[in-house]
């Protein structure tokens, strides 16, 4: 009923890099919004931070994507690079466990961006709502240069 009451949540970037539209990830799963709704970066950085307060819900066996329930709800997703989960965990280096609760900042995996990149896999990284039904009004920053845990990726409100 007050729409123009409701908060405006914000995600910060998880990694350095050029945020980009989902449209333009090299994978349908995430350009086609089938994962979630959200933005991408074309990394240029070695450490990815939590993009929000919240809670690590889930670490990939093989490092290279975590989850995060944040306390309105949302359920958000860092993928890093793209196919990487076939590295087996080669070039990522976990920070922080399952269960962790975290500050927007805090270092959660650390790469080696050289030895993902030697064997041919991208570093664009999909930041994701991965329930999007209950956010609204998602604002997009995309063609900016964002830092880790300083520049806003998109803001939302919640249903």
């Amino acid at each position: 009923m007050f729409g123009w009451a409701k908060k405006d949540y914000e995600l910060l970037a998880p990694i350095d890099g050029k945020v980009i539209d989902l449209s333009l990830v090299p994978d349908s799963v995430f350009s086609e919004r089938i994962a979630g709704d959200g933005v991408a970066i074309d990394s240029t950085g070695d450490l990815v931070v939590a993009p929000v307060d919240g809670n690590i819900s889930l670490i990939f066996r093989t490092n290279h994507a975590f989850g995060m329930m944040l306390s309105n709800g949302a359920e958000i997703i860092v993928h890093i690079g793209i196919d990487t989960v076939e590295l087996d965990g080669y070039g990522f280096e976990r920070l922080k466990e399952e269960g962790s609760k975290v500050k927007a900042g805090d270092p959660i995996i650390k790469i080696n961006r050289k030895q993902i990149l030697d064997k041919g896999f991208s570093l664009i990284t999909p930041v994701l709502i991965t329930n999007p039904n209950i956010a609204t009004d998602i604002n997009y920053k995309t063609g900016i240069d964002v830092k880790a845990g300083k520049n806003t990726l998109f803001t939302y409100k919640i249903k």
